[in-house]
């Protein structure tokens, strides 16, 4: 292959400039797949959840054309697109990001698929494939090693009769899967996830999640500790719930507050999509508008007055606390003058200092021996 991977970027650079964005499974899995011969026709190749764009790229590379991409991370979909552009500018019209679903996998002949560590987010995307994809699509899935497991061979023997290991190479192996079993010899559909809770409201509250939602359909204790305290204004029409994940703080705010309406973001596409399924269940639609985006970028400079955060610390499967730095800077950004962020936080992080410079003066409005909820109001 002459494409040169080692020019390949994490997105952003200046948070990953000496991080690699290829590693040694994105190389077995493409080498495994060129010997198994690429598909003939162009739109017949699919990738999931190719974290830098070393699959796309590679697969462009080898002549694939029409190709359909998904990726949950905006950070990953950035990835891919700054990378095609740098590498292969000439190659970017002939992917397109797309959610799951059928208009992703239908008529797939060959699906290249980088493992997530989550079996459910696995089996959220062999369900899509068996249900849309061609009747001899073929599955290549790669892995490092010490990230798989023999549940993994588990969850692809539900949705195809024959599952191969291949030789171990550099730590990384490629699962490949083929014979898609029947529609009656597959699992019921299990996604999105259902949980109710009861949140001193009127009706209990309905959740709902996809795979690649962290913490799935389960109400965090941190949001519980959040809304037994939030108290809005009285006129309040509008709030942002930054990284909405599963959509309860969103539909908490709308069904306690009638005349409300919520614009909801989150950077995952699972998360979106199930704040959009969480505000369908609880007849919220039309009140509640759920976005990818980061952080808070489409919106902008002193154009809110209320933002309610429970601020992640992670991304995907790695720690990460400037992640919550970076959210709570957004939301100081985005709140005109006397805007409050409301936010609840692991009490040992201290947030209090930093909440007082990226947005405004702070008051402790509860406490427990893990949380602290704060507001905090825009200068």
């Amino acid at each position: 292959m002459s494409l040169d991977f080692d020019k390949l970027r994490r997105w952003p650079d200046v948070e990953a400039e000496n991080l690699q964005a290829v590693d040694a499974a994105d190389r077995l899995l493409l080498d495994l797949a060129a010997e198994a011969g690429w598909p003939g026709e162009p739109g017949r190749v699919v990738v999931l959840g190719d974290h830098y764009g070393a699959l796309v790229l590679g697969a462009l590379e080898a002549g694939m054309r029409g190709l359909r991409v998904h990726q949950d991370a905006l950070s990953g979909v950035r990835a891919i697109d700054a990378n095609a552009h740098t590498l292969l500018p000439e190659l970017t019209g002939e992917y397109r990001h797309l959610p799951l679903g059928r208009e992703l996998l239908e008529g797939a002949a060959l699906v290249l698929v980088a493992l997530p560590r989550s079996l459910d987010a696995l089996e959220e995307m062999l369900a899509f494939v068996a249900e849309y994809a061609a009747a001899d699509v073929t599955v290549m899935a790669t892995g490092r090693i010490k990230h798989m497991s023999l549940s993994m061979n588990e969850v692809l023997g539900r949705y195809f009769a024959s599952v191969t290991a291949s030789l171990g190479r550099q730590k990384s192996r490629v699962l490949t899967a083929t014979a898609v079993r029947p529609a009656a010899q597959r699992p019921a559909a299990r996604f999105p996830l259902q949980a109710v809770h009861a949140l001193g409201l009127p009706e209990p509250l309905q959740v709902r999640a996809y795979a690649q939602t962290f913490g799935g359909a389960k109400l965090d204790p941190g949001t519980r500790f959040l809304l037994e305290h939030l108290t809005l204004p009285g006129d309040a029409q509008h709030a942002v719930d930054l990284g909405c994940g599963n959509g309860t703080i969103a539909a908490f705010l709308a069904l306690g507050h009638p005349g409300l309406t919520v614009r909801a973001s989150d950077h995952s596409a699972s998360a979106v999509a199930s704040t959009r399924a969480t505000a369908a269940a609880n007849d919220l639609a039309d009140r509640i508008t759920a976005v990818q985006d980061d952080a808070l970028a489409s919106l902008p400079d002193a154009s809110e007055s209320l933002v309610v955060l429970n601020p992640p610390f992670h991304m995907g499967n790695t720690v990460h606390a400037g992640i919550a730095l970076k959210l709570i800077a957004d939301a100081g950004r985005v709140l005109a003058p006397g805007g409050e962020l409301w936010c609840v936080w692991n009490s040992h992080l201290g947030y209090r200092g930093q909440l007082e410079k990226l947005v405004g003066p702070t008051r402790q409005v509860a406490r427990n021996p893990k949380f602290t909820v704060t507001a905090s109001t825009k200068r």
